[in-house]
């Protein structure tokens, strides 16, 4: 199983991301591991998809990553505190 899942960041921005083990891959954010959301942390999981495939999960994440998509999810899948 692969995830496509949402973080908000401190600073209130959306970081979307893939990965076949979300426990862990959140971990490593949290622990400011991870370059791209390390100056913003704590970050808070909001939302996450399950897909069968890697393939699937990364043209996914591609897609939230657009303007579209992100309008998308943050209408459809990600609720802002």
């Amino acid at each position: 199983m692969w995830y496509v899942y949402f973080l908000q960041l401190d600073n209130d921005d959306i970081y979307v991301g893939s990965t076949n083990d979300l426990r862990r891959r959140y971990a490593s954010h949290q622990a400011g591991h991870v370059l791209s959301t390390k100056a913003n942390l704590p970050a808070m999981l909001k939302s996450y998809v399950a897909v069968e495939t890697e393939n699937h999960a990364r043209e996914l994440e591609t897609y939230f990553k657009s303007g579209s998509g992100k309008a998308v999810a943050l209408k459809r899948l990600v609720r802002r505190s």
